[in-house]
């Protein structure tokens, strides 16, 4: 289990995995290969603001602390509003998950949801590491 201290001694590798997978998923929609829901599109340009947010030399300051919880703020209602739509689906008996190669988009914003939440927390605990 990595400790805080390695977390943020890697934060700008942790900073290109997050803008990487933002790319990532962008070029799989705009190929067309998915579907372009609004909600994905928001959580993916979230987690790639934030990676490129974590690429500052300090993330002390206020200013990328604020950016990050504004734009963190603005991912979670979103994954939780896409999420929350599946629960009531499955209450109302109506969920089934999607076809077996394709990721349901419910089990996705579950997963945007603990993505942009570790990468506002690790701005927000950022300290220089001693060398």
């Amino acid at each position: 289990m990595p400790t805080l201290e390695t977390l943020h001694r890697h934060v700008r590798l942790i900073a290109a995995f997050a803008i990487l997978a933002s790319l990532a998923t962008w070029a799989v929609d705009l190929a067309g290969l998915v579907y372009n829901c609004p909600y994905c599109r928001t959580q993916r340009t979230v987690i790639g603001l934030l990676g490129l947010l974590m690429l500052l030399p300090d993330l002390r300051h206020w200013l990328p602390r604020w950016l990050a919880a504004s734009l963190a703020s603005l991912g979670l209602v979103v994954a939780a509003t896409q999420h929350f739509a599946g629960w009531r689906r499955i209450n109302a008996g109506e969920f089934r998950l999607a076809d077996p190669w394709i990721i349901d988009p419910f089990l996705l914003s579950g997963v945007a949801i603990f993505i942009i939440t570790g990468l506002v927390l690790l701005i927000f605990s950022w300290r220089p590491v001693r060398k």
